[in-house]
């Protein structure tokens, strides 16, 4: 079982920046896979980054790449997800996810078993 609680959204103005937190309970949170989506009002969660149990590989969606950075710290069980650039699309609730494959489908959210409740970013222009 893993429990994940988000932390670190926020109001922030277009071309800013913010750091978002998972921190994950459970002694195997190292040997999952771990990754960010977000959602629109009325529309399904979006992948947004995810990066391998050992850290060593990362995929990010088109959208964001360049501009986020997720990491892992084991030590800390946590997962972050570095956001630069931001700009009003950003918009959105941030939920990290954790599942225990790492392979072509970690863009696909039914294969995360464990979700955070998730976190609020809103980017003012």
């Amino acid at each position: 079982q893993v429990q994940l609680v988000e932390s670190g959204g926020g109001l922030v103005q277009a071309g800013g920046s913010m750091r978002l937190s998972c921190a994950a309970s459970g002694r195997t949170f190292s040997t999952y896979t771990m990754a960010w989506f977000r959602q629109f009002p009325g529309k399904e969660r979006e992948f947004v980054a995810a990066v391998k149990w050992n850290g060593d590989s990362t995929d990010y969606a088109n959208s964001v790449k360049g501009r986020f950075t997720i990491s892992r710290d084991s030590a800390k069980n946590t997962v972050y997800l570095q956001m630069n650039s931001l700009n009003t699309e950003d918009t959105a609730v941030y939920h990290c996810a954790a599942a225990t494959p790492w392979g072509p489908l970690v863009r696909n959210w039914y294969i995360y078993s464990y979700w955070g409740q998730g976190t609020q970013v809103t980017v003012s222009s």
